[in-house]
């Protein structure tokens, strides 16, 4: 069985470029062809069985962080000797010794000193980045995220989503599991490549990861290397963007690792990520991804446009941890350039009280 993945996502390039509205699909199966016709050219695709507004799944459940744990006791006695120095002792009843509370005291000073220089750095980012947010019309200046977690969350496949004996395969999810209030922006297949983007998003220090098709950025790798300089991690978004449940899997294969290689020799580095075109995949796009080092398949929660926001949600809203889509285009393909795209989603994002944190920190 595959699943077929079908998010109705306008970018510009329908035919006679107007602009599809989104919405989820209904869960599907491939036919004995193994496939369906694919979607106009540069359009994503939500997938079949994503849950949406007609009576679909809710969405997952969302796993927080570990809770803080506190001093293990808070012991007065001190141990005498030599010999008892550093252990506790029947009579202390497994109270903490005097060097062990010196270590916490320790612990704690230096994590105290973090937090007071990430707040002073924090402080002076939002000092520049208030004047950049008003340089480039933006409404408000964009939300400082939280220092990313120190343990990366377990990243595992959204309800729904799964494919056959989905066990050992690359994790597909929209939405990372977090309780912090950040959203997540990543930018599709890099047909424009406008030397704004690069400008406004370094001045407004808004992170975003790129996911790459090369039949696109060959004519400029170097815009990419620029971008790739400025801290942007680029993924993985196939050779050249086809249908990937329509090939067989020896296609897919060379469709996805074909890429994995050429990233590495071009950008010196083999992506983790990968983004299926149209987000439609089945089991082999999933295994041809796994052969070639791919760890993870985010798709996405929401896509931005220089005029709107679309959503898979039912209550088309933001959440924590949600995957932003984008894609790079101008004004030739959809209404606005850009820098405009980036003042609506930043607009959203802003008011509805989120920041954009790195992917990379949390997957």
């Amino acid at each position: 069985m595959c699943v077929l993945l079908a998010m109705a996502v306008g970018s510009g390039c329908a035919a006679g470029g107007g602009q599809a509205t989104g919405g989820a699909g209904a869960t599907g199966k491939a036919g004995a062809s193994g496939a369906a016709a694919a979607p106009a050219h540069g359009r994503e695709r939500g997938p079949s069985g994503a849950p949406g507004s007609s009576g679909s799944p809710g969405r997952e459940a969302r796993k927080g962080g570990p809770a803080g744990e506190g001093d293990g006791g808070t012991g007065t006695r001190e141990d005498k000797g030599e010999e008892g120095g550093g252990k506790d002792s029947a009579e202390d009843g497994g109270r903490r010794t005097k060097g062990e509370r010196g270590e916490d005291r320790e612990r704690a000073g230096e994590k105290a000193a973090a937090a007071e220089a990430h707040a002073k750095r924090t402080k002076e980012i939002q000092a520049a980045r208030a004047a950049a947010a008003k340089r480039w019309g933006l409404r408000r200046t964009p939300l400082p995220a939280p220092p990313p977690p120190g343990e990366k969350p377990r990243i595992t496949t959204r309800k729904g989503f799964e494919v056959d004996r989905h066990k050992g395969l690359p994790p597909v999810f929209t939405t990372v599991p977090t309780k912090q209030k950040v959203v997540f922006l990543t930018i599709d297949d890099g047909a424009e490549k406008d030397p704004e983007l690069l400008r406004m998003m370094s001045e407004l220090r808004i992170p975003y990861s790129a996911f790459l098709s090369d039949y696109v950025v060959r004519d400029d790798y170097g815009y990419f290397e620029r971008m790739q300089g400025r801290g942007v991690s680029l993924h993985n978004h196939t050779l050249t963007h086809p249908y990937l449940p329509a090939l067989p899997y020896a296609k897919q294969q060379a469709e996805i690792c074909g890429q994995q290689a050429g990233m590495e020799k071009r950008f010196g580095k083999r992506p983790r990520l990968f983004r299926p075109p149209y987000g439609s995949y089945n089991r082999d796009t999933l295994r041809a991804a796994a052969s070639c080092g791919v760890k993870a398949v985010p798709l996405w929660a929401a896509e931005a446009f220089p005029d709107h926001m679309e959503w898979r949600e039912w209550d088309r809203d933001l959440h924590p941890g949600d995957i932003i889509l984008t894609h790079f285009r101008g004004k030739g393909e959809w209404k606005g350039s850009m820098p405009d795209m980036i003042r609506q989603v930043m607009k959203v994002v802003t008011e509805k009280g989120y920041a954009v944190a790195r992917l990379e920190d949390y997957v």
